[in-house]
């Protein structure tokens, strides 16, 4: 048996998905089943039971709650995503509840692939996943990378 993840959504179906933080086997199973292949933590430890699922390859990006990631590790995100995605496997993306670190991911994500600017991606992500981005200097993860991206 299999539940979604809370706030599980696909940005780009098929492609690249945002969730909470996964705590059972039968949430690991959902993302399987709904064409996730790939998991990425941004949260400081590996989610629980993240091993009850071998089929689901794990990526682990550390970033400590409520600060944005580094251009490093938005380029890292961005290069499985695209590694995946190239494979035809969906990725999702997740820290402790899906707003702040998971929404700074996505709207570089929509930077880089839908060609938004910083922030068209930001208020995209908060129409589609509400309470994405908590804090200004996510935001400015955001803007930056899309500045950074422009050159």
């Amino acid at each position: 048996m299999s539940c979604a993840p809370n706030n599980f959504s696909w940005v780009e179906q098929g492609k690249v998905a945002g969730l909470a933080l996964p705590r059972y086997p039968a949430e690991y199973q959902y993302l399987l089943q709904n064409g996730v292949q790939h998991l990425v933590s941004l949260t400081e430890r590996r989610p629980p039971n993240h091993d009850s699922c071998p089929e689901l390859t794990q990526h682990h990006l550390k970033i400590a709650d409520f600060t944005p990631p580094s251009p490093a590790q938005i380029d890292k995100f961005l290069s499985i995503v695209e590694e995946a995605n190239a494979q035809g496997q969906g990725v999702a993306v997740h820290c402790m509840h899906g707003f702040g670190r998971t929404g700074t991911m996505l709207a570089c994500y929509l930077v880089k692939h839908k060609k938004l600017s910083g922030i068209d991606a930001i208020n995209e992500i908060r129409r589609l996943r509400p309470g994405s981005i908590e804090t200004h200097e996510q935001e400015k993860a955001v803007v930056q990378f899309y500045q950074r991206t422009k050159v």
